[in-house]
């Protein structure tokens, strides 16, 4: 295979590559919708045929670029005056956490678990779950967290009967009591049980997620 050719053409392809992504806009680099990443990935698809066959005409791969551009460039003119039509495209954001209460419905709507919430939390710097007040999954997959006024927040009921340095823990999670935390308490689960029972929760089936900080703060959620 002569080199040469490779070379150059490698270099005009990412050239092509590099101006389409910069033509559909700045957001897309930030910012990716389903449909963006639908777009993106097939424009790089495109790029690899093209370097992959040498014997392929440039112009059957700058085409479907140019065209996929234009598509895009049009889509996104039109969403700008047509909302229906954007929420369709680019999706609309999901209250996950709502008025401090998790919204199962709709983190089963989006196939969204308490494992991706709580990562997401700790990425916006939040490490408890009973501290947010609102958590909204953007179209883009990114989670805006609204956090509680933690001056009208009240104090624990009563200081924890035990002590422990750490990240708050879940005790509960989909209905399931996560025994292996429970050990790193110090506790079993008829203390867990009396703790829920203090609180107006009968089973640990009534649960959907129940966590406690080291400050003895609990956060339950109960199945509705």
């Amino acid at each position: 295979m002569d080199l040469l050719p490779l070379f150059f053409r490698t270099i005009l392809i990412y050239a092509i590559v590099f101006f389409t992504l910069r033509i559909m806009g700045k957001r897309e680099i930030g910012k990716l919708s389903v449909f963006d990443l639908v777009i993106s990935i097939m424009i790089a698809e495109i790029a690899v045929f093209v370097l992959e066959d040498m014997k392929k005409p440039l112009i059957e791969g700058i085409l479907p670029m140019a065209t996929l551009v234009v598509v895009q460039l049009v889509i996104a003119f039109v969403s700008l005056k047509n909302e229906k039509l954007r929420r369709l495209f680019e999706g609309k954001p999901s209250s996950i956490v709502q008025n401090g209460k998790l919204n199962r419905k709709e983190m089963k709507r989006q196939l969204y678990n308490l494992d991706d919430l709580l990562l997401q939390l700790r990425e916006n710097k939040v490490t408890n779950l009973a501290d947010v007040e609102f958590a909204i999954l953007e179209s883009s997959g990114k989670l805006t967290v609204v956090e509680k006024n933690q001056e009208t927040e009240p104090s624990a009921e009563k200081p924890a009967s035990f002590r422990y340095e750490g990240l708050p823990l879940p005790l509960i999670m989909d209905g399931k009591v996560q025994d292996e935390n429970l050990t790193k308490l110090g506790q079993t689960r008829f203390w867990l049980k009396s703790q829920l029972q203090d609180k107006g929760v009968k089973d640990f089936k009534d649960v959907f997620f129940c966590s406690i900080d080291h400050r003895g703060r609990w956060f339950i959620d109960k199945k509705r």
